[in-house]
């Protein structure tokens, strides 16, 4: 027998169970389907009255890093507190907070909601109050305010009015502003 065939049969020998080791152990496909199929665990949402309790019991969040410019501040002395009729019978209770220019408003239907709201200056002179974390926004106008849900895409409270805004809303039935797709008077 001649030794050159022997030895590469004897190295060959020798070195499969390391080659071996390194290959990837191929997995049955059936062992494969049934890991990708079984289900994880879980929770169970929370009852509806039970998720109600737990927001109502929340306190808001009041420690916020926003700063307030001047012109939000003066924003801020115009927006209407009180108790604010909306319709459907809902109501709006916007409250001063106790850190200066901010808000809290509490909407009762349809839940019971609180936001912590600040004044954003806007370029259309409308009043905007808005409260980042929960996505919701106060859009106060001449003759009615709304508080729209960012994250829902909604109006959670439409037609609120405050005796400033009935009075506004009334005068504006009574004259009706210029259209502006009419002709501009003359200039005399």
């Amino acid at each position: 027998m001649k030794p050159l065939p022997l030895l590469v049969s004897l190295s060959a020998v020798a070195l499969a169970p390391a080659a071996l080791a390194q290959a990837p152990v191929p997995q049955p496909a059936a062992k494969l389907a049934s890991a990708a199929q079984t289900p994880t665990q879980k929770r169970a949402p929370l009852a509806r009255s039970a998720a109600k309790a737990v927001e109502e019991a929340t306190p808001i969040d009041e420690d916020t890093d926003v700063s307030l410019s001047d012109a939000d501040l003066a924003v801020a002395q115009r927006v209407y507190v009180g108790n604010i009729p909306c319709e459907l019978g809902n109501t709006v209770q916007v409250t001063p907070a106790k850190r200066q220019g901010f808000f809290i408003l509490q909407v009762d239907k349809p839940r019971k909601a609180r936001y912590f709201m600040h004044p954003v200056e806007s370029r259309t002179g409308a009043i905007r109050l808005e409260d980042p974390k929960r996505g919701a926004l106060w859009l106060q106008l001449g003759n009615k305010s709304m508080l729209m849900s960012q994250k829902l895409g909604l109006r959670v409270a439409d037609e609120c009015m405050s005796p400033e805004q009935v009075t506004l809303a009334d005068e504006m039935k009574r004259n009706p502003p210029r259209s502006i797709l009419e002709p501009a008077e003359p200039q005399r």
